[in-house]
């Protein structure tokens, strides 16, 4: 266990971070997977902002890595495209 005050409140402020990155995560992650199901291109368009704003982020906080957004922002861009 933590002997000084700085380390409880780093522990502190360390789950709680932990927490706030896997919820943006797991919703970005499932926005994906929506943006995928999508069968209107009109719909699906309208949605492709929002998911790609979300994976910016997420990049930007070092939540997932930059290439990683990067491919998946190609990915759905191109989905969304063929539809």
């Amino acid at each position: 266990m933590a002997n000084h005050k700085s380390a409880l409140k780093r522990i502190r402020s360390n789950e709680a971070k932990r927490l706030r990155n896997k919820y943006q995560h797991k919703t970005t992650r499932n926005a994906v997977r929506d943006l995928r199901t999508f069968e209107d291109k009109k719909e699906a368009e309208g949605k492709l902002n929002t998911v790609l704003s979300m994976l910016d982020k997420l990049a930007k906080n070092n939540i997932i890595h930059k290439n990683k957004a990067a491919n998946l922002k190609s990915k759905l861009t191109k989905h969304v495209a063929a539809l």
